[in-house]
């Protein structure tokens, strides 16, 4: 049943509006393609990849039709993105994936915490 096409397109519309949003859509797909269907960690990692390509295509999009998007500061960021990613993506089979976990866990309890306690600044 889980892997029926409904069910499917349920959970990529659900974790698509949750990307869009920045909540961390991706993170969750991997969680339910692992916990839920069974696909092994990298391959799943793989998937979460190319959905993420068009999810933040089109919030990127509509972020900067909202004038939300600064266009001039995003060459550097996304460069520098490109470059890590490449990089790690071809070091990834030489570290030690328990520490990478362990690492990513403390990462994403520690934005979880963050943002629990995050107020923003007043503008001047």
């Amino acid at each position: 049943m889980l892997n029926s096409f409904p069910v499917a397109l349920a959970a990529g519309i659900i974790f698509g509006f949750l990307s869009g949003l920045g909540i961390g859509g991706g993170s969750l797909l991997v969680m339910w393609l692992t916990l839920m269907l069974g696909v092994n960690a990298s391959d799943a990692r793989c998937i979460n990849l190319l959905f993420f390509v068009p999810c933040a295509l089109c919030a990127s999009i509509f972020r900067w039709k909202q004038g939300s998007l600064p266009v001039r500061k995003l060459p550097v960021p996304i460069l520098m993105g490109c470059i890590l990613a490449g990089t790690f993506s071809m070091l990834s089979a030489q570290l030690n994936t328990a520490l990478l976990k362990k690492i990513f866990g403390f990462l994403l309890i520690g934005t979880g915490i963050r943002e629990l306690f995050y107020r923003p600044r007043n503008a001047k």
